[in-house]
């Protein structure tokens, strides 16, 4: 599901999700423009429904909405993805150091839980799974950790990470691996801080890596072909 808030009502969320899933896919591209008209026809709901999406996109940063011009898929710097990723370093550090603090085999069971969600949707080649479980992983860390503003903060550079990723990635494809996970897993599970903070910023430095944080977008596509199901 996506990442942001979610007690709105169904189809706002339901249009949240196709919206950052396409965008995490890279099949929505930066600079979109996302007509209300549009979207109302695309999801069979009134445009106060699509305004509702649209506000909340914004807010999370993956819509940007111009007065008299309508709203559009965001389109972060080169500068704005590297302090996204600087960010979120050192808020996952934070997280799993909160974490660590106060682990439960309940929460070492839920994790694993999600890692093998994540591992199968890998296994049956589901990248739609794979990219919200991947994101998902991250943002259930911040859930457990006990704090509501870490959570909040964690929740929308998650959001923001996709957008940037979907726009400076080369390939199509992406979502950190449930490999990295089951390692940061044991380490919490140990309650080895050290470990878990180093695993969790090498793991964040691999994703950024994979950016080419030097050369402009591509092209953007079609709003009703990007936003279609598979």
């Amino acid at each position: 599901m996506y990442v942001g808030k979610e007690s709105v009502a169904k189809p706002v969320a339901q249009i949240c999700d196709r919206v950052w899933l396409s965008i995490a896919e890279k099949r929505l591209r930066p600079g979109t423009r996302l007509k209300e008209e549009e979207l109302a026809e695309i999801f069979a709901v009134s445009r106060a429904r699509v305004r509702q999406a649209l506000s909340i996109l914004e807010g999370d940063g993956l819509v940007t909405i111009v007065a008299n011009r309508g709203a559009f898929v965001s389109e972060p710097t080169i500068h704005e993805a590297r302090d996204v990723f600087h960010v979120r370093k050192l808020i996952e550090e934070r997280i799993v150091e909160r974490l660590i603090d106060r682990v439960t085999k309940d929460d070492i069971s839920r994790l694993k839980a999600h890692l093998d969600e994540e591992r199968s949707a890998a296994e049956r080649a589901d990248t739609s799974a794979c990219i919200r479980l991947s994101g998902g992983f991250h943002v259930l860390l911040a859930e457990l950790c006990g704090s509501p503003f870490l959570f909040t903060v964690l929740r929308d550079l998650v959001s923001r990470s996709s957008l940037i990723t979907a726009m400076y990635r080369v390939a199509r494809e992406h979502y950190c691996g449930p490999d990295d996970h089951e390692g940061l897993i044991e380490a919490i599970r140990n309650r080895d801080a050290d470990r878990a903070k180093t695993a969790m910023r090498q793991h964040l430095e691999h994703v950024e890596a994979e950016l080419n944080l030097e050369e402009d977008p591509p092209v953007v596509r079609d709003l009703r072909h990007a936003l279609s199901v598979n």
